[in-house]
Parts: C-alpha cells; structure tokens; sequence
C-alpha cells in the first residue's frame, strides 16, 4: 500500500467537527510515524484537510488552521471521517456526498469516527455492510440506510475497505488497530505506551 512518498493519512475537518475524533487519531497516527519501522518501507504521514483549506471551528470552540485542502490533500491510502454536529450539515450537502464518493473511488481506506458514519451512510458508502456508529446515533444511522448492519457492542468495525468506529473516543482504538494493521501490533503497542493510552476506565 506504500508508495514512494509514503503512506498518507488524511484527516478531514470542518466546522463543528467533534474535536477528540479529529485529534485522537491524528494523535496516534502521526505518533506512528515516529516508530514506523523503515524496514516496512510505509513512511507514514497524516494531515488534516478542509474542504477550502481554511480554518474551521470545532464542537466545543477549539480553532484548528489544516494543512492543507482537499484540492491539494493528493491521494491518500486513509481517509479518516470524524464525527460531530457538523456531521448533520454534510449529510444533506448533495456536492460533498458526490466529492466522498469520488474520493472513496481512489482510496483504499474510508474510516469514519463516531457520527461520520452518517455521512459515509448518506453516500452510499455502508450499504448492506456491517458498521458502527456513537450509540445514540443507531436509530439515525439506520433511517439513513436501513441495509446498514449495525454492531452496537463493538469500538470498533473493520469491514476491509471500510473501517467505522463508535463514538468519539473509539477513534483512538481504531486508529491502534490501523497501525496494527498496516504495519504490525508491536508498533501499534509501542504507539499506544508513547501516548500512555489506558483504555480501562477509572471509574
């Protein structure tokens, strides 16, 4: 899945993206880069985009300036949809749903954070597949495509080609298991003690 100039990671942001589904995995992602083996020939990066390349204004009002857009985010091996109430806006947006089809075309990997399964549900994206969502979002995600196979006990669902997590913290154990899963679980351990991720609850 490698190339040349390395394995791209994609992050899309917009407004009212959830902020823990955007930075949780570029969290773990672009610590993988740091402990990717350079015998795995991946040389993994990951960048945030928007759709204009302007800033955006996150759920919770954090600013966040990507890096790049989407005309100039190039081809990528990832694609990593996050969640959140700007979810809502994007899944009636016709001219998007068009652009993620085309991209998901190009792209080996299409992962949704929390709500963003929505959205790959309103392109068309889930259908008669098996994904996840946040948990008060069931009900939504399956009036938007009732073919949908919905798996309400995981973090996360790897259905190949299409990897969906539930809500907002689940990102970050998808993003372990992309790791996994693209290069080997003993980097994604050695990502997971770097950011000194506990899964177990405190409480």
């Amino acid at each position: 899945m490698s190339t040349d100039g390395g394995l791209h990671v994609g992050i899309l942001v917009f407004d009212e993206a959830e902020e823990l589904d955007v930075v949780g995995p570029f969290e773990v992602l672009a610590e993988w880069a740091e402990h990717s083996s350079a015998s795995s020939g991946l040389k993994p990066h990951v960048s945030t985009f928007s759709a204009d390349g302007d800033g955006v204004r996150l759920a919770k009002g954090m600013r966040l300036l990507p890096a790049r857009s989407a005309d100039d985010v190039g081809p990528l091996h990832v694609l990593v949809y996050p969640g959140g109430w700007g979810t809502r806006t994007m899944v009636a947006d016709a001219a998007h749903l068009e652009w993620l089809r085309q991209v998901r075309v190009q792209t080996p990997i299409l992962a949704s954070v929390c709500t963003g399964a929505l959205v790959l549900a309103a392109a068309g994206l889930l259908s008669g597949r098996p994904a996840t969502t946040h948990r008060a979002s069931y009900d939504e995600l399956a009036a938007i495509d009732p073919s949908v196979v919905i798996d309400t006990e995981a973090r996360f669902v790897d259905d190949g080609d299409v990897v969906t997590a539930a809500g907002v913290s689940a990102g970050i154990d998808m993003a372990l298991h992309l790791v996994a899963r693209l290069e080997s679980p003993e980097v994604a351990r050695a990502v997971r003690a770097a950011i000194q991720y506990d899964p177990a609850p405190p409480v």
